[in-house]
C-alpha cells in the first residue's frame, strides 16, 4: 500500500486530504477548500470606498504613477488598503494538481467540508472516479457549495464578467506588493502555492458533481470492482460526518478522519467498526495541534502509564468517554456563549453569529431561544442565508443521524429542533438575503443575526459587520482562527466586542494513544509529530509516520489472500493431492472471482471445463544462478545486479538482458516481475524461468 498526505489541513473547515493506493486502486480521501485563504481578499464595501478613494485623488490632480510611491515594504503593517481588491479565487489543494485525475479511482468524503472542492475535479473530461458520501454529508455539503455561489454572484455583479485567463492580481509584479503576510497566504511559505488558485465553480458544475455522488447510510457497504468493500463509520464530528473502513483482498484499512466521542447534535463516534484493522490511517491532526501548543496535560515520558489506566476492563472505557467531560465541556461554552449574548441584548446591543458548523449553529439557535426565553427578553432572531430554509427544513427529517438525546425527543413526538415553532412564535425570521423585502419588513435592533460566511469576506456578515463593527455594545460571535487579526482588519477600528470560541473537532492526544491501544491495528500511520509520543509505550503495532507531500511505503499486509471455496469443490481438496517441497498441493476445476472484497473460487460447467486444455501449473522459487545459465544457454546476453526494494523490506535481483532484444526480469523472494517488447524474446525468457521451477 501507498499512502500520500496531500494536505495536513486546518482543522474542521479544512480537513486534511490524502490519496493512497489499495490493490492498485488510487482512493482519494476529502476534496476540500482553504476558505480561509479568502482573507487576502478584500470584502466588498471596503473595495468601494477604495474605489472612490481613488477616483477623488486622481479628480485632485494626484499622481499615482510613481512606483516608488505604490511599493510596499514587506516589513510594513497591514492595513485595509494592502488587501487584494478584486474577484475572490479559492484556493484548492496545490498537491493535488499534480496528480493524474484519470488514475484516480474513488473519492471518499468524510464530511460537509471536505467536498467543497470536488467541483472542481468532476467538471474536467478525464474525471471518472465513484465518489462516496453519506446522504447526510453530501446534502450539507451541497448546501454549503450553494450557498457559496451565491454569495460568489453578489461580488460578480459588481465586478462584471470574469477576466479571461490570469486575473491581474496573480501577476508578478502584483504579487510582489503584497505584504509578506498576504504573500505567504497566496503562495505558501515555499512560493509554489499559486497553481492551486482557481476560479469559483458555477451552479452546472455543482450539479453534475452531485450526479456522480453514490450515498451512504452508516454502515452500509458499497462495493466497488468487486475488490474493495466501502462502508462509512460515524465519527460524531458533524451530521453525517464519518470514518471509513475499506476491506480489500489483501487486508482491511481504516481511515480515521477528524472525530468527537460526544456530541450534542452528531451521531456518537462508532469505534466498533474500527477495531483490529490491518492498517489505520490517523488523520485527526487535532493531537498535534495539542502537542504544538501545549495544551495536553500528558508528557511522553509517563505513556507508559496508560497501560495501567486502561487495565483489564478496557472495553467499558469508550463508553464513559461517551459521557466524558467533553459533552460537558461543550455544553458549558454554549452556556457561556448564550450568557454573553443576553449581556449583550441587555446593553442594547446585537449579536452577530457567523459559524459554519450546522450542527452547532443549530445547537447555538436552540439555546439562545431558550436563554432569552427564560430571561423574559423578546428580540428578534434572523437567519439569513439563501439556503436557510432548505437546512432548517432538512434538519427536522435526519433523526437517523442525529444524537441519541435527539432521537429520544423524535421517537416522543417532539420535533427535533425549535426552529418550527420559534417561526410561528414570530421569534425567528428565516430570510434569502439582508436585501429581501421579508428581512427589511421584519428588521429591528437590538437584534440575534446568524449567517454565513464565517470567512468574514463573503455574504450578508460583511454588511453587517460594516453596520455594527463600531458599536461597542454589540457581539461578534466567530470560532476561534490563527488570523483572526487579518480577518478582521477591513472592519478596522474595531469596537464591537468580539468572542472567539473553540469547539471540539477532533481527538486529543491523552485520548488518541488510548484509543489505538483499544483499536489494536497491526499498522498506524501517524503525522510525523505523534510519532514520539505513540512509540514511547511501545505499541505491539507498528508505527509509521508521515509528512505532507511525502510518499510512504506500508509493508505488505499479507501474505497470502484469503479465499473462499465453494462446498461442492472442497472434496477435491483431498483428491489427487501431492506433496511438493514440503507443502501439498491440489489442483481444482473451476473459476476464480473477486466478490465483496474476498476471491472466490467456484464451481463452473463441467462439460466446458473438460473440454479446456489443462495448462500446465509450475512451483518453486527462481534460483537466480540457474536462471542466468539457462539464459546464456539461448544465446542471450545478461547481467546481473542486485539491490532492495522500495520499502528496504526483501532483496530484489534485476536480471539485465542486452541481446538479442532487451528485456527485464526482477526476482524477490515472492515474486517474478518479467518486462520485454517482443512475443519471441518473451517465450525464450519464460521458457527459462519454467526450467528452473517444478511441473506438476
Amino acid at each position: 500500500m501507498k499512502f500520500t498526505c496531500l494536505s495536513e489541513g486546518r482543522g474542521y473547515y479544512f480537513p486534511p486530504c490524502h490519496i493512497v493506493n489499495i490493490c492498485g486502486f488510487w482512493v482519494l480521501l476529502d476534496c476540500p477548500l482553504d476558505l480561509s485563504a479568502l482573507a487576502v481578499f478584500s470584502p466588498l464595501p471596503i473595495v468601494i470606498s477604495s474605489l472612490l478613494d481613488e477616483k477623488a485623488s486622481i479628480h485632485s490632480g494626484q499622481s499615482s504613477s510613481n512606483s516608488e510611491s505604490v511599493r510596499q515594504d514587506v516589513s510594513e503593517l497591514l492595513d485595509s488598503n494592502k488587501l487584494i481588491q478584486a474577484e475572490p479565487w479559492y484556493k484548492t489543494v496545490k498537491s493535488l494538481q499534480l496528480w493524474s485525475i484519470y488514475s484516480i479511482d474513488v473519492v471518499l468524503i468524510s464530511s460537509p467540508m471536505g467536498m467543497l472542492g470536488l467541483p472542481f475535479l468532476t467538471r474536467l473530461k478525464d474525471f471518472r472516479a465513484k465518489i462516496y458520501a453519506t446522504e447526510a454529508a453530501s446534502r450539507l455539503g451541497k448546501l454549503m457549495m450553494e450557498d457559496l455561489i451565491s454569495m460568489h454572484m453578489e461580488l460578480r455583479q459588481f465586478y462584471g464578467p470574469e477576466e479571461s485567463g490570469c486575473p491581474q492580481w496573480m501577476t508578478w509584479e502584483k504579487l510582489e506588493l503584497l505584504p509578506r503576510a498576504l504573500k505567504d497566504i497566496v503562495l505558501g511559505s515555499e512560493r509554489t502555492e499559486l497553481g492551486g488558485w482557481m476560479s469559483i465553480y458555477g451552479a452546472a458544475d455543482m450539479k453534475g458533481c452531485m450526479e456522480k455522488v453514490q450515498f451512504l447510510k452508516y454502515a452500509e457497504e458499497a462495493y466497488y470492482n468487486g475488490s474493495l468493500t466501502i462502508k462509512a463509520l460515524s465519527s460524531g464530528l458533524e451530521i453525517g460526518a464519518c470514518n471509513w473502513n475499506i476491506l480489500s483482498p489483501k487486508g482491511n484499512i481504516i481511515y480515521l478522519s477528524g472525530s468527537v466521542f460526544a456530541s450534542a447534535t452528531a451521531t456518537s463516534f462508532d469505534y466498533k467498526g474500527l477495531e483490529g484493522s490491518d492498517v489505520l490511517l490517523y488523520s485527526d491532526f487535532t493531537a498535534c495541534n495539542d502537542v504544538d501548543g501545549e495544551k495536553n496535560d500528558f508528557p511522553p515520558a509517563t505513556g507508559s502509564s496508560y497501560s495501567s489506566n486502561i487495565g483489564s476492563c478496557w472495553e467499558t472505557i469508550p463508553e464513559s468517554w461517551l459521557d466524558s467531560d467533553e459533552y460537558s465541556e461543550e455544553m458549558e461554552k454554549v452556556s457561556f456563549i448564550c450568557s454573553c449574548v443576553l449581556d449583550t441584548i441587555s446593553d442594547g446591543g446585537s449579536v452577530l453569529i457567523p459559524i459554519g458548523r450546522p450542527g452547532v449553529m443549530l445547537q447555538l439557535l436552540e439555546n439562545i431561544s431558550l436563554s432569552l426565553e427564560s430571561s423574559n427578553l423578546k428580540v428578534p432572531i434572523y437567519f439569513v442565508s439563501s439556503v436557510a430554509e432548505e437546512l432548517l427544513a432538512f434538519s427536522n427529517i435526519i433523526p437517523e443521524w442525529l444524537s441519541s438525546q435527539l432521537q429520544e425527543r423524535f421517537c416522543s413526538g417532539q420535533p427535533l429542533f425549535t426552529h418550527i415553532q420559534l417561526s410561528n412564535e414570530k421569534k425567528l425570521f428565516v430570510s434569502p438575503a439582508i436585501h429581501s423585502s421579508k428581512f427589511l419588513t421584519s428588521w429591528q435592533e437590538p437584534c440575534i443575526v446568524f449567517c454565513p460566511h464565517w470567512s468574514l469576506r463573503l455574504g450578508p456578515v460583511v454588511h453587517l459587520l460594516q453596520r455594527w463593527c463600531a458599536d461597542p455594545n454589540s457581539l461578534l460571535i466567530i470560532e476561534e482562527r490563527a488570523d483572526i487579526k487579518l480577518a478582521l482588519l477591513p472592519f478596522e477600528p474595531m469596537s464591537m466586542k468580539v468572542l472567539q470560541c473553540s469547539f471540539i473537532s477532533g481527538i486529543k492526544l491523552k485520548k488518541a494513544i488510548p484509543l489505538l491501544k483499544i483499536l489494536q491495528p497491526k499498522h498506524v500511520l501517524v503525522p510525523e509529530s505523534l510519532r514520539p509520543h505513540i512509540s514511547c509505550w511501545n505499541p505491539k503495532f507498528s508505527v509509521h509516520s508521515f509528512s505532507e507531500n511525502e510518499t510512504i511505503v506500508v509493508p505488505k499486509l499479507k501474505t497470502f489472500a484469503d479465499m473462499d471455496i465453494a462446498m461442492d469443490m472442497a472434496s477435491e481438496l483431498l483428491i489427487d493431492t501431492k506433496m511438493i517441497q514440503g507443502k501439498n498441493i491440489a489442483r481444482l476445476k473451476g473459476e476464480l472471482l473477486i466478490e465483496h472484497g474476498k476471491y472466490r473460487c467456484v464451481l463452473r460447467n463441467k462439460q466446458v471445463l473438460s473440454s479446456q486444455v489443462r495448462p500446465l501449473l509450475f512451483l518453486g522459487r527462481v534460483d537466480l544462478d540457474s536462471l542466468l545459465m539457462a539464459l546464456k544457454k539461448m544465446g542471450m546476453k545478461v547481467a546481473a545486479q542486485h539491490s532492495q526494494s522500495t520499502d528496504g523490506s526483501e532483496n530484489v535481483s534485476l536480471v539485465f538482458i542486452s541481446e538479442p532484444n532487451e528485456a527485464l526480469i526482477e526476482v524477490t523472494s515472492t515474486q517474478t516481475t518479467i518486462s520485454v517488447g517482443d512475443e519471441t524474446t518473451a517465450s525464450l525468457v519464460s521458457e527459462a524461468v519454467r526450467s528452473t521451477l517444478v511441473c506438476f
